[in-house]
């Protein structure tokens, strides 16, 4: 979004999938062209957010989940997760490519169980 330039650590079992894409997939899609694109779609054109989406929404409903899903709301239980398992509030900011922190404390949702683990924690009365 915006073109903006962010960093996106993953785990090794996302580099494996990444790299047999490389390998395997898009080379077969792209038939030798180049394309400066990591996720090519069948036309070896540059893959849009609509099918980003659709491909979500599939495996969604393969795995038997009901509800509405979207790229918003993966991208959301990220930031969610990242932060109640107690992130640094720019790290995350960075990964999400927020220009401003205040975006990014949107996600800061803090339940009455974590308040009361912080309190113990920290307080010297807790």
């Amino acid at each position: 979004k915006g073109s903006k330039e962010r960093m996106a650590p993953f785990n090794e079992i996302t580099r494996e999938k990444i790299e047999d894409y490389l390998q395997r997939a898009r080379p077969f899609i792209l038939k030798g062209r180049p394309s400066p694109t990591l996720f090519v779609s069948n036309r070896g054109k540059a893959m849009g957010r609509a099918r980003f989406w659709q491909i979500i929404k599939g495996w969604a409903l393969a795995a038997g989940i009901k509800k509405k899903v979207s790229p918003h709301m993966l991208r959301h239980s990220f930031a969610t997760h990242l932060l109640a398992g107690g992130a640094d509030l720019r790290a995350v900011q960075m990964m999400l490519g927020h220009a401003d922190i205040s975006t990014t404390q949107i996600y800061t949702h803090v339940d009455a169980s974590r308040l009361k683990s912080v309190h113990q924690r920290f307080h010297p009365r807790g």
